[in-house]
């Protein structure tokens, strides 16, 4: 067995540390341009009201995908080593799942708290 690395962080934990942060920024900035926003929109405004609905289908889409081509893989792996099939393994192949699934919602969640930042 090979010594583990004190170092290193599971992708699921960073993901899901990034998305901790990150969504209650830009849920709160955009949530303040709703409320500044006056009675007619601005065509900023209506750009940015339109890519908070279709980025989310666009991350559920891509995450949704994600998750599917790994499943893929898993399946292909686990078949092919059917002997090898232990429960730490079946763990991991799980976390590579919802990691992958995770991966694209982070990267979204993360560029939109950079580019509302820069916004300012």
């Amino acid at each position: 067995m090979r010594p583990r690395d004190p170092y290193t962080v599971p992708a699921v934990a960073r993901h899901s540390w990034g998305l901790a942060l990150a969504v209650p920024e830009v849920v709160a900035q955009r949530v303040m341009r709703m409320w500044m926003a006056g009675t007619p929109l601005s065509q900023r405004d209506r750009d940015e009201f339109h890519r908070m609905y279709a980025e989310k289908f666009a991350a559920f889409y891509e995450s949704w995908n994600a998750m599917a081509l790994e499943m893929f893989r898993v399946s292909l792996t686990l078949g092919l080593f059917p002997v090898l099939t232990l429960t730490a393994r079946n763990r991991r192949a799980a976390m590579r799942v919802v990691s992958a699934g995770l991966a694209p919602i982070h990267r979204r969640a993360a560029a939109n708290a950079k580019r509302l930042r820069r916004a300012r």
